[in-house]
């Protein structure tokens, strides 16, 4: 395995090469082997892409619905305390 030291100006792009490292110890964990001394076919490769793909869809999926509660929610909320706080001033000035 070789070693390479590497200065990230961006630890963004720090912490998603880590993720990279850290998911092919996984995968050689897993499989026994690196990416490079895989064997598969293209169509095999072709088939894993697609599963990974349709998995990232059904992530994305959830992530929206997710997002769109918590900010219907938030939104609720938000009218929620406006209209309190309207209905405090009403009273206020009558």
């Amino acid at each position: 395995m070789g070693k390479q030291e590497i200065e990230f100006r961006d630890p963004v792009v720090k912490r998603v090469v880590n993720k990279f490292v850290s998911r092919s110890d996984v995968g050689f964990a897993k499989y026994g082997m690196t990416l490079q001394d895989d064997p598969s076919n293209m169509f095999e490769w072709l088939n894993h892409l697609q599963e990974e793909l349709m998995d990232a869809v059904l992530y994305l999926q959830k992530a929206k619905e997710v997002y769109t509660d918590d900010y219907m929610d938030a939104t609720f909320k938000r009218c929620e305390c406006s209209t309190a706080t309207d209905s405090l001033e009403n009273e206020e000035t009558i």
